[in-house]
């Protein structure tokens, strides 16, 4: 064999290791099959290019290939331990187990891609925990200063006391956290609840007591908040009335009394009802009938909070009912037609409104008070009897009393006209008649035995309507009881003529009795 051809075959033999040592480093530095192929083909072109390339050129372009897939090995392999160290820490904070990965191949870039991602979701997720620890912890912070209280578990200290960073940010100590709020939140709760108690207590003693103002403002700082110093301070302000209160328990009890009549009255209790607490009527104040009244105001205090809704239906009712009653009564007052400020035309107007008002108030509070009756399986009350009845009681009441009203109008009419009709009716404005002069009030003529023939002879009783009633004017009889003169009424003037109609009239008083007669031509008509 010639020495051309040895050399051609070594050449080939090393082209060959040459390619194979590269597909060695592709594959362990994890190139894919399809980089793979394009890599060989570049290969390929180098070594089929136009040109003289020599062995040793295509050596050193495969050796330069070697050296920059080196060196990616080696970035690759530092940036895993750099993802791998970061897991570490994120994994330890949130106590979760490391990733997965092959420490002594070389990753893919795949690998490192997914890689990163994981440990950026890491680091998303302990942003999260660590802000929602650093708010509980915040909260927690406030309701241990709220209720006084100093940490006494381990947990706790490591909450308050420790670093932040130090705490494990774990789901099971973030849902611990959790608990640990919720139960001081629920302490804290309990204690406004407490304190707000104690301040009503506080009130409603004062009043019962009738403590001076300046005495309450001396605890004013106290009425508001509810930390530990301030329930204790409240406490300490109620044990103090208490025991004034045992030393006023008379008072006390007169208090609550009239606490309780007001409550009577919200309630609509009947006299039966109110007469069934017989402690109220009792005079022996001891600490057994304070607590009987305390019990007693309790539940009605109770009872009108269940019906608060009804009893106030009711007493709308009750005051629309009461205005309507009083539009009414003016409505029938005749001097209501005095009225110039136009109050009258609003008057007609609300008591049209009432009446229209009334009927629909009765028939929601009806279908209200149906089902509450039949929520409680027993009737509402009010005023010792059922509400609807009440109300129906009520309008038959008015009724009657409007056709009371009526009958009696109606029958002082019919006497006002049997009186007019026998007396004549009474002049709307007094004025004197020319040629009359009315006899003075208080004196009783006195007539003879002739007169009082001839004038009942001549004369008969007759009504006169729309009338004045004058008495003629007659002269006094003479002492020897002869014919009375007739004194002439016209003061000189000519006598009317006597056929003139009803130009003579005679009102002659016979024991007491007043007489009309009416002279036409010589009769009496």
């Amino acid at each position: 064999m010639r020495r051309s051809e040895v050399l051609a075959e070594e050449s080939i033999v090393c082209l060959q290791k040459a390619l194979n040592h590269l597909r060695e480093i592709w594959e362990l530095i994890g190139i894919p099959e399809d980089q793979r192929l394009q890599r060989t083909e570049v290969v390929k072109k180098h070594i089929k290019e136009e040109g003289e390339t020599t062995i040793l050129q295509l050596e050193k372009d495969l050796r330069t290939q070697v050296e920059l897939m080196r060196k990616q090995k080696k970035e690759r392999k530092q940036e895993l331990k750099l993802l791998q160290e970061q897991d570490q820490e994120l994994c330890e904070i949130l106590c979760l187990p490391h990733y997965d990965v092959d420490s002594s191949s070389v990753p893919s870039l795949e690998e490192l891609s997914q890689f990163r991602q994981h440990v950026a979701t890491l680091r998303e997720t302990k942003a999260s925990r660590r802000d929602e620890f650093v708010n509980i912890k915040r909260q927690i912070i406030l309701c241990m200063e709220e209720l006084d209280h100093t940490p006494d578990t381990s947990f706790e200290r490591d909450v308050v006391c420790e670093d932040e960073d130090a705490f494990c940010l774990s789901l099971e100590n973030i849902a611990t956290l959790q608990k640990l709020l919720r139960q001081l939140e629920m302490r804290k709760s309990q204690n406004e609840a407490v304190c707000e108690g104690l301040r009503a207590q506080i009130r409603e003693l004062w009043d019962r007591l009738q403590i001076p103002a300046e005495e309450r403002e001396a605890v004013a700082t106290v009425m508001s908040g509810s930390k530990a110093k301030v329930r204790k301070a409240l406490q300490l302000e109620v044990d103090r009335l208490e025991e004034l209160k045992k030393q006023n328990m008379k008072k006390v009890i007169e208090a609550i009394r009239v606490e309780l009549a007001q409550y009577w009255d919200q309630c609509f209790y009947s006299q039966e009802q109110r007469q069934a607490f017989a402690p109220y009527y009792t005079e022996d104040y001891t600490e057994n009938l304070l607590q009987l009244h305390d019990a007693e105001i309790v539940r009605l205090r109770n009872y009108y909070e269940v019906h608060k809704e009804l009893f106030e239906g009711v007493q709308k009712w009750e005051e629309s009912w009461r205005l309507f009653l009083e539009f009414e009564r003016k409505a029938s007052d005749p001097s209501r037609f005095t009225n110039r400020g136009g109050n009258l035309l609003k008057e007609e107007k609300q008591r049209a409104k009432l009446q229209k008002i009334l009927p629909k108030l009765e028939e929601e509070l009806k279908a209200r008070i149906e089902m509450w009756e039949q929520e409680h399986s027993q009737a509402f009350v009010v005023n010792g009897q059922k509400f609807m009845e009440y109300v129906t009681e009520q309008w038959e009441m008015h009724r009657m009393e409007k056709e009371r009203a009526k009958q009696e109008r109606q029958l002082k009419n019919k006497k006002q006209t049997e009186t007019e009709m026998l007396y004549g009716s009474a002049p709307r404005t007094p004025s004197k008649r020319r040629g009359l002069v009315p006899n003075t009030p208080g004196k009783v003529r006195k007539l003879n035995t002739t007169t009082m023939s001839n004038a009942t002879a001549n004369s008969s009783i007759r009504p006169v309507f729309g009338g004045t009633i004058y008495r003629s004017p007659v002269s006094r009889l003479p002492p020897s009881g002869s014919k009375p003169v007739v004194t002439s009424t016209c003061s000189g003037k000519k006598t009317p003529r006597a056929g003139r109609h009803g130009a003579n009239k005679e009102n002659l008083e016979l024991n007491g009795s007043i007489l009309s007669a009416r002279t036409f031509k010589g009769f009496q008509i």
